[in-house]
């Protein structure tokens, strides 16, 4: 097993920077996932880990090793893509133990590996099959199981279950957490979900035009965003932003948005007194806001207004989509609310909960 580090890695192609100076450490037997928008720079650098892409500047190390002029075969990891790239002409056995053949690997032992990898992932009546008469969700398993029977050092999972179905992606994303946990193989994930992203990584590793933006917890990036763009792409619906000035004093502050004013609660005061007066860009969650009629116990509530423009209910939840004093906001609300389009409506904030970013920098004030 081994960890994987980058040490100021640059890629260029021509004139155009996919990845700008990464550096970090994924540690072993981590499930790092890298997460961001199409272009980023995720899948790059994913493939100059791979070998299947040149590093322009910087070191590669997985263990103790610098890779960056390693043959892709001789770097000891598996890639699973998006594409499954099954033989279609082989059997699954045959798909799962070619890699092992063309290494020469002694055939009781490619035996041993297939039939365990089969074991784990639940595909051992398919053995037999070839590719055509298989469904998604198990053409993808064969692709997982050609690469577990190599038994790297690394796993590298390039957008795997971009192919499958919403109810088959579930299923398979708890089945990759069960098989990281078996293998206790270092998995480097790579998906534009930053659902997928949340619910199966030790860390998330958050990249914007080629850019490592912040690398850290799943719950720390949801609770603690170093910036504008991380609390923007990590939630679902993700935060709402409101141009806003704060107004009043250092022992009674606010912020004030043109459509409504909270006080700032004293601690997060404190901590952004060196702003009072100025512009800053509010963050409230949408779970943060709740209907005044079902607002939970415990919370520091304030109260604010605002029309409701439209609202869906999905069943356990209701959005209501918001206008006030000119900005549009959506609020997560309990499903037993209710009010009719253009209604003016009372919501509570819970102010304990808003983040403060500089309009100018977008890093955070206060988060």
């Amino acid at each position: 097993m081994a960890g994987v580090k980058f040490e100021h890695v640059w890629k260029r192609f021509g004139d155009v920077v996919a990845v700008r100076d990464l550096t970090m450490e994924v540690k072993d037997k981590e499930f790092l996932v890298l997460v961001g928008p199409s272009g980023c720079g995720k899948s790059t650098t994913l493939r100059m880990l791979a070998g299947l892409e040149e590093v322009t500047e910087g070191t590669i190390w997985i263990g103790d090793r610098i890779v960056n002029d390693v043959p892709p075969k001789d770097r000891d990891i598996a890639m699973v893509f998006q594409s499954y790239a099954l033989y279609p002409h082989m059997s699954v056995y045959d798909n799962m133990a070619f890699g092992l053949k063309l290494r020469k690997v002694p055939k009781d032992e490619i035996e041993r590996r297939v039939r365990e990898a089969a074991k784990i992932l639940g595909i051992e009546n398919l053995l037999d099959r070839k590719p055509r008469a298989l469904s998604g969700g198990q053409r993808q398993r064969v692709a997982l199981g050609r690469a577990i029977v190599r038994e790297p050092q690394v796993f590298l999972l390039d957008e795997p279950l971009s192919n499958l179905d919403a109810k088959l992606r579930v299923q398979t994303r708890a089945e990759l957490i069960k098989l990281h946990r078996r293998l206790q193989t270092t998995f480097i994930y790579v998906t534009h979900d930053q659902v997928e992203a949340m619910t199966m990584a030790d860390r998330i590793a958050v990249l914007n035009n080629g850019v490592l933006q912040q690398l850290d917890t799943p719950q720390n990036l949801y609770d603690h965003p170093a910036n504008l763009f991380v609390a923007g792409f990590i939630g679902s619906p993700s935060m709402n932003f409101f141009d806003a000035t704060l107004t009043g004093t250092k022992g009674e502050m606010y912020v004030d948005t043109g459509g409504f004013r909270l006080r700032v609660p004293e601690q997060i005061a404190q901590a952004v007194a060196d702003w009072l007066g100025q512009q800053v860009i509010l963050g409230i969650r949408p779970e943060h806001i709740h209907h005044v009629q079902f607002t939970p116990p415990g919370i520091n509530a304030q109260r604010i207004k605002a029309q409701l423009d439209v609202q869906e209910l999905l069943g356990n939840e209701r959005l209501f989509y918001l206008e006030a004093g000119g900005q549009t906001f959506i609020a997560r609300v309990d499903p037993r609310a209710t009010a009719a389009s253009g209604e003016m409506i009372e919501l509570n904030v819970d102010v304990d909960q808003m983040k403060l970013f500089d309009p100018q920098t977008e890093q955070a004030i206060y988060s």
